[in-house]
Protein backbone atom coordinates (compact mmCIF):
# COMPACT_ATOMS: atom_id res chain seq x y z
CA UNK A 1 0.00 0.00 0.00
CA UNK A 2 1.70 3.26 -1.63
CA UNK A 3 0.72 6.64 -2.31
CA UNK A 4 -0.95 6.94 -5.64
CA UNK A 5 -4.32 8.01 -6.82
CA UNK A 6 -6.90 8.81 -3.84
CA UNK A 7 -3.51 7.45 -1.50
CA UNK A 8 -6.31 4.29 -1.48
CA UNK A 9 -3.40 1.98 -1.34
CA UNK A 10 -1.68 3.74 2.10
CA UNK A 11 -4.98 4.57 3.51
CA UNK A 12 -5.75 0.71 3.51
CA UNK A 13 -2.85 -0.45 4.56
CA UNK A 14 -2.77 1.98 7.36
CA UNK A 15 -5.80 0.23 8.63
CA UNK A 16 -4.51 -3.23 7.86
CA UNK A 17 -1.14 -2.27 10.71
CA UNK A 18 -3.90 -1.40 12.75
CA UNK A 19 -6.43 -3.67 12.89
CA UNK A 20 -4.14 -6.65 12.78
CA UNK A 21 -1.86 -4.97 15.53
CA UNK A 22 1.06 -4.93 13.21
CA UNK A 23 4.44 -4.40 14.51
CA UNK A 24 7.30 -2.65 12.27
CA UNK A 25 10.35 -5.00 11.53
CA UNK A 26 11.82 -3.72 9.11
CA UNK A 27 12.64 -0.22 6.64
CA UNK A 28 13.63 0.08 3.13
CA UNK A 29 15.97 2.77 1.80
CA UNK A 30 16.66 3.22 -1.58
CA UNK A 31 18.58 5.66 -3.91
CA UNK A 32 15.97 5.10 -6.41
CA UNK A 33 13.18 7.46 -3.60
CA UNK A 34 12.99 11.03 -4.59
CA UNK A 35 15.52 13.33 -3.37
CA UNK A 36 13.28 15.11 -0.26
CA UNK A 37 13.37 14.50 3.21
CA UNK A 38 10.03 14.37 5.30
CA UNK A 39 10.47 16.78 8.24
CA UNK A 40 8.29 16.01 11.63
CA UNK A 41 6.03 18.87 13.81
CA UNK A 42 9.37 19.12 15.66
CA UNK A 43 11.57 19.66 12.89
CA UNK A 44 13.41 16.99 12.61
CA UNK A 45 14.12 14.95 8.68
CA UNK A 46 14.46 11.66 7.53
CA UNK A 47 14.59 10.12 4.64
CA UNK A 48 11.65 8.59 2.76
CA UNK A 49 11.16 4.43 2.98
CA UNK A 50 9.11 2.01 3.05
CA UNK A 51 8.21 0.01 6.36
CA UNK A 52 7.39 -3.21 6.57
CA UNK A 53 5.19 -4.48 9.40
CA UNK A 54 4.17 -8.01 10.42
CA UNK A 55 1.06 -9.41 12.27
CA UNK A 56 0.32 -12.98 13.06
CA UNK A 57 -3.34 -13.82 12.72
CA UNK A 58 -6.11 -16.64 13.36
CA UNK A 59 -6.48 -17.75 9.46
CA UNK A 60 -3.26 -15.47 8.04
CA UNK A 61 -0.24 -14.31 8.85
CA UNK A 62 0.94 -10.76 6.98
CA UNK A 63 3.59 -9.19 6.14
CA UNK A 64 2.43 -5.16 5.05
CA UNK A 65 4.43 -2.86 3.38
CA UNK A 66 3.55 0.79 3.23
CA UNK A 67 5.62 4.39 2.58
CA UNK A 68 6.23 7.45 1.71
CA UNK A 69 7.06 7.76 -2.16
CA UNK A 70 7.74 5.65 -4.91
CA UNK A 71 10.42 6.30 -7.55
CA UNK A 72 10.10 8.95 -10.21
CA UNK A 73 7.43 7.48 -13.21
CA UNK A 74 10.00 8.69 -15.56
CA UNK A 75 12.51 5.98 -14.15
CA UNK A 76 11.44 2.42 -15.10
CA UNK A 77 14.50 0.85 -14.10
CA UNK A 78 14.21 2.12 -10.36
CA UNK A 79 10.76 0.96 -10.39
CA UNK A 80 11.85 -2.44 -11.45
CA UNK A 81 14.86 -2.77 -9.24
CA UNK A 82 12.38 -1.14 -5.81
CA UNK A 83 9.59 -3.77 -6.96
CA UNK A 84 12.61 -6.62 -6.82
CA UNK A 85 14.19 -5.66 -3.93
CA UNK A 86 10.25 -6.01 -1.95
CA UNK A 87 9.84 -9.25 -3.43
CA UNK A 88 13.63 -10.57 -2.66
CA UNK A 89 12.76 -9.65 1.21
CA UNK A 90 9.39 -10.80 1.72
CA UNK A 91 10.48 -14.18 -0.02
CA UNK A 92 12.83 -14.83 2.67
CA UNK A 93 9.94 -14.88 4.85
CA UNK A 94 8.16 -17.33 3.39
CA UNK A 95 5.61 -14.82 1.35
CA UNK A 96 3.51 -17.12 -1.09
CA UNK A 97 0.81 -15.00 -1.94
CA UNK A 98 0.88 -11.13 -2.48
CA UNK A 99 -1.66 -8.51 -2.53
CA UNK A 100 -1.41 -5.22 -4.09
CA UNK A 101 -3.14 -1.70 -3.17
CA UNK A 102 -3.94 0.94 -4.93
CA UNK A 103 -6.79 3.70 -6.24
CA UNK A 104 -8.12 3.71 -10.40
CA UNK A 105 -9.39 6.82 -11.22
CA UNK A 106 -12.89 7.20 -12.41
CA UNK A 107 -15.69 9.83 -13.68
CA UNK A 108 -18.12 9.55 -11.24
CA UNK A 109 -19.30 8.51 -7.56
CA UNK A 110 -19.29 4.32 -7.58
CA UNK A 111 -18.12 2.92 -5.09
CA UNK A 112 -16.03 -0.24 -6.24
CA UNK A 113 -13.48 -2.73 -5.29
CA UNK A 114 -10.95 -3.81 -8.72
CA UNK A 115 -9.59 -7.06 -9.03
CA UNK A 116 -6.45 -8.24 -11.41
CA UNK A 117 -4.83 -11.25 -10.41
CA UNK A 118 -1.99 -13.83 -11.86
CA UNK A 119 -4.21 -16.10 -12.59
CA UNK A 120 -8.08 -16.93 -14.23
CA UNK A 121 -8.71 -18.86 -11.33
CA UNK A 122 -8.18 -15.90 -8.58
CA UNK A 123 -9.62 -13.04 -10.73
CA UNK A 124 -12.63 -14.99 -10.49
CA UNK A 125 -12.37 -16.71 -7.00
CA UNK A 126 -12.32 -12.21 -5.94
CA UNK A 127 -14.81 -11.73 -8.31
CA UNK A 128 -17.46 -14.06 -6.32
CA UNK A 129 -16.42 -12.25 -2.92
CA UNK A 130 -17.68 -9.08 -4.76
CA UNK A 131 -14.86 -7.76 -6.45
CA UNK A 132 -15.30 -6.29 -10.45
CA UNK A 133 -13.13 -7.80 -13.00
CA UNK A 134 -10.08 -4.84 -14.25
CA UNK A 135 -10.01 -4.59 -17.56
CA UNK A 136 -8.79 -1.11 -18.18
CA UNK A 137 -5.57 -2.08 -19.52
CA UNK A 138 -2.67 -0.77 -16.96
CA UNK A 139 -1.74 -0.59 -13.20
CA UNK A 140 1.06 2.18 -12.97
CA UNK A 141 3.59 1.68 -10.58
CA UNK A 142 4.50 -0.52 -7.91
CA UNK A 143 1.10 -1.28 -7.73
CA UNK A 144 0.84 -3.46 -10.38
CA UNK A 145 4.88 -3.80 -11.08
CA UNK A 146 5.12 -5.62 -7.85
CA UNK A 147 1.98 -8.13 -9.06
CA UNK A 148 3.65 -8.48 -12.55
CA UNK A 149 6.82 -9.49 -11.09
CA UNK A 150 5.80 -11.83 -7.91
CA UNK A 151 3.72 -13.90 -10.93
CA UNK A 152 7.35 -14.21 -13.21
CA UNK A 153 8.54 -15.63 -9.76
CA UNK A 154 5.76 -17.93 -9.41
CA UNK A 155 3.93 -16.11 -6.58
CA UNK A 156 0.37 -16.17 -6.60
CA UNK A 157 -1.37 -12.59 -5.65
CA UNK A 158 -4.19 -10.18 -6.64
CA UNK A 159 -3.56 -6.32 -6.77
CA UNK A 160 -7.17 -4.48 -5.39
CA UNK A 161 -7.69 -1.17 -6.77
CA UNK A 162 -10.22 0.88 -5.01
CA UNK A 163 -12.36 3.46 -6.99
CA UNK A 164 -11.81 7.23 -6.98
CA UNK A 165 -12.80 10.43 -8.07
CA UNK A 166 -9.28 12.31 -7.29
CA UNK A 167 -6.29 13.25 -6.40
CA UNK A 168 -6.73 13.86 -2.69
CA UNK A 169 -6.78 11.55 -0.21
CA UNK A 170 -10.08 9.16 -0.58
CA UNK A 171 -10.23 7.62 2.76
CA UNK A 172 -13.91 5.71 2.03
CA UNK A 173 -12.24 4.15 -0.89
CA UNK A 174 -9.33 2.83 1.59
CA UNK A 175 -11.90 1.65 3.92
CA UNK A 176 -13.85 -0.26 1.34
CA UNK A 177 -10.08 -1.95 -0.25
CA UNK A 178 -9.57 -3.18 3.73
CA UNK A 179 -13.09 -4.42 4.10
CA UNK A 180 -13.05 -6.37 1.35
CA UNK A 181 -9.49 -7.67 1.67
CA UNK A 182 -10.36 -8.86 5.03
CA UNK A 183 -13.69 -10.25 4.50
CA UNK A 184 -12.08 -12.27 0.92
CA UNK A 185 -9.39 -13.80 3.79
CA UNK A 186 -11.68 -14.83 6.25
CA UNK A 187 -11.17 -11.49 8.54
CA UNK A 188 -14.30 -10.05 8.71
CA UNK A 189 -14.23 -6.39 9.78
CA UNK A 190 -17.09 -5.15 12.03
CA UNK A 191 -18.56 -1.92 10.60
CA UNK A 192 -17.17 -0.09 13.82
CA UNK A 193 -13.74 0.34 13.39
Amino acid sequence: GLPGFGNVGKIAAYLLIKFCGAKPFAELYSPSFPDYVSVNSKGICRLPKYEFYAAHMEKNDFLIMTGDTQPSFDDVVAHYVVCNEILDFVEKYGCNFIVTIGGVPITKEEAQVYVAATSPRLATEFMEKGAVIYSKGRIVGATGLTLALAKERGLEGVCLLGSTTGLKADRGAGFAVFKFLMKALGNEVKEGL
